[in-house]
């Protein structure tokens, strides 16, 4: 007979009130409810009537809970009494504080705004601190997504009007092939669950094209292992095969793209390469041999090939015509490309078929009538069942934008986005090409900036250069060297502010940016940079202002420290202006709100939110848009700026519940009650786009004038989607002698090179640059031996390798002094450098291995778990091995942000995150192996922290991982009333004497 089972309450009371609001713990912003008892934190759960994760939640989102009692919060506003690095503070109060940082800032402001960099991490709050430096008038404004994301955003917005990220989604209730490049697991996670939960019931085909097999990829039908940096190269394979195959949707190409616009081909004309327009400067296409039409005109046939001449008797080509000429090139054929990929050819023609299978061969229509951007009425949808996802692994490569807009190629030729069964826009996507925001450069008579610091530029005149064309912001963003920095480039500031270059600035302003740890190229570097000083004794960079809520290495290098709090403690406006949570079928935005009262559970604790003392900062500085016509605060702090701040007339952070009254939606004055309305709602606003308007928004009547009502778009006019990108060939006609601005002698080859206005591929530059010099180096040192000159049949993009030689290939150990990749993971249960203090989220790691596959470590000799010296051209590191067959074999990988420098998080000094626990920044260089660019993209600038290349080697055993540097005297998690260092600590024990 069986025990009996004890009684469980599968469903206790866990508290006496429940609130809700939003996560913190991740970019997805899902919507949790938070339970309290006695005041006190017990329980977080995913809130089921939220539209993002409809009660979904991961580890992360439920161990906020620690991550708000975490034992490394800081408690009160710190002034640096020892040196940088020491953590020798003494704490102030906030009166104080703002009186140093007004002090410090004011005479900048009066002197030269630009003196002031003010750089932010992943705040989510880019709405304020953009505008707000715009109103400071410093063009040294930045956030985390140069360092992150800039290629997928800038690739898709300058292609396809929109991008993938957090910002667009596959059609999960139609797709039936799914394409996954470079999708780890940290962004987007829930609403990704969700979505391939319901393709695995469906029995749709996932395939996840990825050096590493984790999370999604393990749930994948099939998983391509491909080689880092090559994703494009594949990309171009599988045009070439469709190409050749005429699988493609021409009718959508005509109807939604560039593909018929007449490109001029007049080598060495100033017009070379642009479009061909009539005399109202409207593009034109060809009709037959010799009639022409505006390229909008409806009811006409244009051809999308050969070769025309135009009335001023140049010759002209479709856009669609340079496609198919360029990827129809046997270099782009699968057998070419497969060896560099490490992809056989096979498989590549095969995933093509599969692609074009699902986009005809299955094709569907939706019984939805529609009206097209014009005035076509259409009684279903065509839809186009194969859909594609990308995140950080193609993205963030020195190649990573053309790869971006390789993928967005790929899609367009199968009339996959936002057709039924595709990629989807998701509102206030999408936008005209390039978007209308140029970036801020000219300073007004009140000293604010012409426009925000960041944005998209247009052509060259756009750049924020100065006469000489050198750059005019300390990261070198929007110069010859970035041009389409559209998110700034926060990985250079540090180096740039301690050399001067191009300018000294005087005070430099962070908020939740670890740069002196894993938001850094290079930790060692930045550090020494951080506290290095002059012949006079002074600090290089003479002021760093710095806001966290945690004691994070970055803590210990700044002179005044704002004490931020926890994400329950605060108003937030996750905002349809800066990072908003819609879906493909609705718009969102969301808020955050204060579920407990901070000061009744910890009386010493003197914390406030760096939004609110950003906005009290503005208005002790005077700042237009900060005071009223007196003089006086316009804002009594963030949540009063958020129900209150006009953009536009009418438009405001938040969406929902405008007007006196919460009447309007989108558009509206100002309602006093607007923040309750969200709280009464769950936390969140959204409004259902019509039926008819929820695909192809580009050119569908009724969601353009729907968004222009919302205030997404300026105008109702339709989006072209760009085949071909003119804004990157006026680039490359500047860099070869054409226009009123050009860049630099010294910039001119690497313009013409990688501004091409159709998508290429080359090879990322540390693998490059390093191959070319170990080939100069052999060949130097036995001149006498035969070689092979070998002439790449890829665009090896100005790498100077002159003379048509260059290396055969990079994946053969014995060709390169690096033959390995190596590439990080972002775990699910981590995001970034948050969850390391975490007491939940540390049960699960607190520590990493690198990752090889036992072939790899079969021809190094490495056993598993055997400590191995792991070097790239910048450094060496000390590691733990571990075997793992989830791994393309030339590639080696690790998880981010588990490994922590000791003594900082407030975790112990003998804490395996300390000990174990490592970096691959110490490895990366934040400049190229040549010297003389950033370690980034050419076009956008992004950090190009996934061409690290290494080779590895058995070590001696050890006791910790190298380098170790000198613990943070922070404070220990088991010594709650020691903080700050030394001084700090000797002051508590004089008072308490």
């Amino acid at each position: 007979m069986r025990a009996p089972q004890p009684a469980i309450d599968t469903s206790p009371v866990i508290g006496d009130e429940v609130k809700t609001t939003t996560c913190y713990m991740c970019a997805c912003r899902c919507g949790i409810k938070v339970w309290l008892k006695d005041g006190q934190i017990r329980y977080i759960q995913g809130n089921p009537d939220h539209p993002v994760n409809q009660g979904v939640l991961c580890a992360k989102g439920s161990a906020g809970i620690m991550q708000h009692y975490s034992p490394a919060r800081l408690d009160k506003p710190l002034l640096r009494v020892g040196e940088r690095g020491s953590g020798e503070f003494r704490q102030i109060e906030w009166d104080q504080a703002l009186q140093i940082a007004t002090s410090w800032l004011e005479p900048i402001r009066e002197r030269n705004p630009d003196e002031l960099a003010f750089f932010t991490g992943r705040d989510q709050s880019q709405a304020l601190t953009g505008w707000w430096a715009q109103q400071f008038g410093t063009v040294n404004y930045a956030a985390h997504g140069g360092f992150c994301s800039v290629n997928m955003a800038a690739g898709g917005l300058y292609t396809v009007g929109g991008s993938f990220w957090e910002f667009g989604e596959p059609d999960w209730d139609h797709t039936q092939y799914l394409m996954l490049w470079g999708v780890a697991e940290d962004h987007d996670s829930n609403p990704i669950k969700l979505g391939l939960g319901k393709l695995k019931a469906r029995g749709a085909k996932i395939v996840a094209v990825n050096p590493v097999r984790s999370g999604y990829g393990a749930i994948a039908d099939e998983w391509i292992g491909i080689r880092p940096g090559t994703d494009g190269l594949f990309a171009f394979a599988l045009v070439h095969e469709l190409l050749k195959a005429d699988r493609i949707d021409l009718d959508y190409l005509v109807r939604y793209t560039n593909a018929h616009w007449l490109v001029v081909r007049d080598p060495g004309g100033a017009e070379d390469g642009l479009f061909a327009r009539d005399l109202d400067g409207h593009p034109l296409c060809a009709v037959d041999s010799h009639r022409f039409a505006r390229a909008d005109e409806v009811g006409i046939s244009p051809r999308v090939v050969g070769e025309y001449t135009l009335r001023d008797g140049r010759t002209a080509v479709p856009s669609f015509h340079l496609v198919a000429e360029r990827y129809l090139d046997p270099q782009y054929s699968p057998d070419a490309v497969s060896e560099r990929c490490g992809i056989p050819a096979d498989t590549i023609r095969r995933i093509a078929r599969e692609l074009a299978q699902a986009a005809f061969d299955r094709a569907f229509t939706l019984p939805i009538r529609w009206t097209d951007a014009w005035g076509r009425e259409h009684a279903e949808m065509q839809g186009r069942p194969v859909s594609m996802h990308a995140m950080r692994g193609i993205s963030a490569h020195s190649n990573g934008f053309h790869t971006c807009r390789a993928l967005h190629l790929l899609q367009l030729l199968l009339g996959a986005v936002d057709a039924p069964g595709s990629f989807r826009y998701q509102p206030p996507f999408p936008k005209p090409l390039p978007p209308p925001n140029r970036p801020g450069k000219a300073r007004q008579a009140n000293g604010v900036l012409d426009a925000a610091p960041l944005g998209f530029v247009h052509g060259p005149e756009d750049l924020v250069v100065d006469d000489a064309g050198q750059p005019r912001r300390i990261d070198h963003a929007f110069s010859w060297a970035y041009p389409l920095s559209a998110h700034g480039m926060m990985h250079t500031v540090i180096r740039n502010a301690w050399a001067g270059d191009p300018y000294r600035i005087d005070t430099l302003m962070m908020f939740m940016a670890n740069m002196s740890w894993n938001s850094s190229m290079n930790t060692a570097q930045t550090i020494a940079w951080l506290t290095d000083k002059d012949e006079a004794g002074d600090y290089r960079i003479p002021r760093i202002i710095y806001a966290d809520a945690y004691a994070s290495e970055m803590v210990a290098y700044a002179d005044l420290v704002l004490p931020d709090t926890t994400y329950l403690e605060r108003f937030d406006a996750i905002s349809l202006l800066d990072r908003p949570i819609s879906d493909a079928d609705g718009a969102a935005d969301a808020i955050r709100h204060p579920v407990l009262d901070a000061a009744k559970q910890n009386p010493g604790r003197d914390v406030r939110g760096f939004q609110s003392v950003l906005i009290e900062l503005g208005a002790r500085l005077g700042l237009p848009g900060l005071v009223n016509e007196d003089g006086s605060p316009k804002y009594r702090d963030y949540a009063d700026y958020i129900v209150r701040h006009e953009r536009a007339p009418g438009v405001g952070l938040l969406a929902g519940w405008r007007g006196a009254h919460g009447e309007v939606e989108a558009k509206g004055q100002p309602n006093p009650e607007q923040l309750q309305r969200y709280i009464d709602n769950g936390g969140f606003w959204r409004s259902e786009i019509p039926e008819e308007a929820h695909y192809f928004k580009m050119a569908n009547r009724g969601y353009l004038d729907w968004a222009q009502r919302m205030g997404f778009l300026g105008h109702a006019d339709p989006i072209v989607l760009q085949l071909y990108s003119e804004t990157l060939q006026k680039f490359r006609l500047a860099a070869q002698g054409h226009g009123a601005v050009q860049p630099p002698e010294q910039h001119r080859e690497r313009v013409a090179t990688y501004f091409d206005p159709l998508p290429i591929w080359y090879e990322p530059f540390e693998g490059a640059q390093i191959e070319r010099r170990a080939f100069d180096d052999r060949r130097s040192a036995d001149e006498s031996r035969t070689r092979t000159a070998i002439t790449s049949p890829l665009p090896l993009a100005g790498e100077g390798w002159g003379e048509g030689e260059a290396p055969a290939t990079l994946s053969g150990e014995a060709s390169h002094p690096f033959p390995l990749s190596a590439v990080t993971q972002r775990p699910m249960f981590m995001y970034h450098a948050w969850g390391s203090q975490n007491a939940w989220l540390r049960q699960i790691a607190t520590r990493n291995w690198l990752y090889l596959h036992p072939d790899t470590a079969a021809r190094h000799g490495i056993a598993d778990e055997d400590w191995i010296e792991v070097t790239s051209h910048h450094g060496t590191i000390t590691v733990q091995a571990k075997f793992a067959a989830n791994v393309q074999p030339d590639t080696v990988w690790t998880w981010n942000a588990i490994g922590k420098r000791r003594g900082a998080w407030r975790l112990r000094k003998d804490a395996p995150e300390g000990r174990e626990g490592f970096l691959l920044n110490h490895l990366i260089s934040d400049i190229t192996p040549r010297g003389d660019y950033a370690n980034a993209d050419p076009v956008t600038g992004q950090a190009a922290w996934f061409d690290l290349r290494v080779r590895i080697a058995k070590a001696p055993r050890a006791q910790a991982s190298s380098p170790q540097f000198a613990p943070l005297d922070m404070g220990q998690a088991d010594d709650a009333p020691l903080r700050y260092g030394a001084q700090f600590r000797k002051q508590r024990e004089d008072a308490s004497q």
